[in-house]
């Protein structure tokens, strides 16, 4: 699975991946995301641990994991428009939503896909990718 939501390529200074998961425990429950940030070429940054509070459904811990990772680049580099992102992650519910080929159709969710796709629409270009889960864990370490 890959969507573009934006694309700039003219005027592209840097290139970054991300890979980011969240999770509740008891859907809904307490919920918790993770994600790692690295510039194309360089090497991954620690995972940085997130906690979204109780009552937090899988889906909407996974969309805050994802929009608290593109604000954290976003607030890292000079000009978030200038910068292609790659973005992982192992929840194709979000990454379809995001590139426009699912609905969202559960009203709860609709400011959490409005939150991600407005912190998502300040890079310069942005690629979505589906991994497996394992492949997630592996770079996440949970």
């Amino acid at each position: 699975m890959a969507g573009v939501t934006a694309s700039n390529d003219d005027g592209i200074d840097a290139r970054w991946d991300i890979v980011f998961d969240g999770g509740s425990l008891g859907n809904p429950g307490r919920g918790y995301g993770s994600y790692r940030l690295r510039p194309v070429g360089g090497t991954w940054a620690p995972a940085v641990r997130m906690e979204h509070g109780a009552r937090i459904t899988n889906n909407e811990a996974e969309y805050l994991s994802l929009q608290g990772a593109l604000e954290a680049l976003a607030d890292q580099v000079a000009d978030p428009g200038r910068v292609a992102i790659t973005v992982y992650g192992d929840s194709q519910l979000v990454l379809q939503q995001l590139a426009g080929a699912w609905r969202v159709r559960t009203p709860s969710l609709a400011p959490f896909h409005a939150g991600a796709k407005k912190a998502l629409a300040r890079f310069g270009h942005a690629h979505l990718v589906w991994q497996r889960r394992d492949r997630s864990v592996a770079l996440l370490g949970h």
